[in-house]
């Protein structure tokens, strides 16, 4: 299994707005790509002192290398674009990508 961590560190006065517009649109777009098997979804409640924003950690689940690819080619571009669309300016992300080991 290949999971795929986004981490964003959102602006406190975009949050409200980038919260419910991930869980209604954002997430359920990247679900139904059909490459991904699930998802987690989490706020980070440790921060360094000077700090600022709300950070969350979606993590998304792959099959394989391959059905990352896949969406990585396919996929995120426009995802990616369209959040900038909407929040660019509020938030910064990063990405890393992991196995699961059993």
């Amino acid at each position: 299994m290949i999971i795929y961590n986004v981490t964003i560190n959102i602006e406190d006065d975009a949050a409200t707005a980038w919260l419910t517009w991930m869980k209604e649109t954002h997430i359920p777009d990247v679900m139904s790509t059909g490459l991904i098997l699930d998802y987690n979804f989490s706020k980070l409640l440790s921060r360094q002192e000077d700090e600022t924003g709300e950070t969350y950690v979606i993590q998304y689940l792959c099959e394989s290398m391959a059905h990352y690819e896949k969406y990585q080619s396919e996929f995120a571009p426009a995802l990616q674009a369209e959040t900038q669309k909407c929040f660019g300016g509020k938030f910064v992300a990063f990405r890393t990508l992991m196995e699961k080991v059993s």
